[in-house]
């Protein structure tokens, strides 16, 4: 922006976090761009989930920001490790924190991610605990809180709308609403990304268009037998790589059918002017 407070120019954006819009819409949802690191919050009781840990993954994969797994509410876990141990199949390198978010020197290994200049989004559904590692992080209640229904430890939703907060240090952090829904488009490599040892495996197929579901000399399947992959991570490999594929070609015709009409009203306005000059 210059000093007479005009646009000069409008930079690329180095990460861009999107999904499906909710519901029957064929659309995309923005969620947050120019982040850093993403805090991808679980709760350790019934929200703990690992295909929704890898669901995130793949948008954050795909943005091409760094993923940082946050595991709260460990204080209300029995053997919060070993959850660590489950999230650490899906890929030793991934970084995990065990916190409770009400402590703050329980996040103190998160610190390392906030430092100045650098921009953190919270993903996660309702109720793992976004809003409250917020205000712990900012050392104040900025954020409204709710409790959790007792009955199947799902979270009310409490943040409506995304927040942009600085930290005393200089670190932004983005607060976002509960995602019960987050389904994939446009998310071919942040699948690949996050299924690499599938996609690893997947290259000494017989065929190079192998599903996985059955093709002779299908290398991801003796895998499978030999108990070198699980069951449920390919299940959830190709649920993720369907849903995406189906949601982006449905993308794709809307922005198609866009274009066809931005061009057919551009020739009608064309006719329209030549009309009025009587050409």
């Amino acid at each position: 922006m210059s000093h007479e407070g005009h646009f000069v120019r409008a930079l690329e954006r180095k990460s861009c976090f999107k999904r499906k819009a909710a519901g029957s819409r064929i659309s995309e949802q923005l969620i947050a761009a120019n982040v850093d690191t993403a805090f991808i919050v679980c709760s350790l009781n019934d929200d703990f989930n690992l295909n929704r840990i890898e669901r995130f993954l793949a948008i954050v994969n795909e943005a091409g920001a760094e993923p940082v797994i946050i595991l709260s509410k460990m204080d209300l876990c029995a053997d919060p490790e070993s959850h660590r141990q489950q999230v650490h199949r899906i890929d030793p390198m991934l970084s995990v924190e065990l916190i409770n978010g009400l402590d703050a020197q329980s996040l103190t290994p998160l610190t390392s991610w906030c430092r100045k200049g650098r921009t953190i989004v919270l993903l996660g559904s309702s109720g793992a605990g976004k809003s409250t590692i917020t205000n712990t992080l900012l050392g104040k209640e900025q954020q409204k809180t709710d409790g959790i229904r007792e009955s199947d430890d799902k979270g009310r939703h409490t943040t409506t709308r995304r927040s942009l907060l600085p930290m005393a240090n200089g670190a932004l952090l983005i607060d976002t609403p509960g995602m019960r829904e987050i389904q994939l488009a446009d998310c071919e490599e942040g699948i690949a990304a996050t299924f690499a040892d599938i996609e690893a495996l997947a290259q000494h197929c017989r065929f190079s268009d192998c599903t996985h579901s059955g093709e002779p000399g299908c290398y991801v399947a003796q895998s499978l037998q030999q108990g070198d992959l699980e069951q449920r991570r390919l299940d959830n490999y190709q649920k993720l790589s369907r849903e995406q594929a189906f949601n982006s070609a449905s993308l794709a015709q809307r922005r198609a059918k866009e274009r066809d009409l931005g061009r057919f009203y551009k020739r009608v306005q064309r006719a329209s002017k030549k009309t009025k000059r009587g050409e």
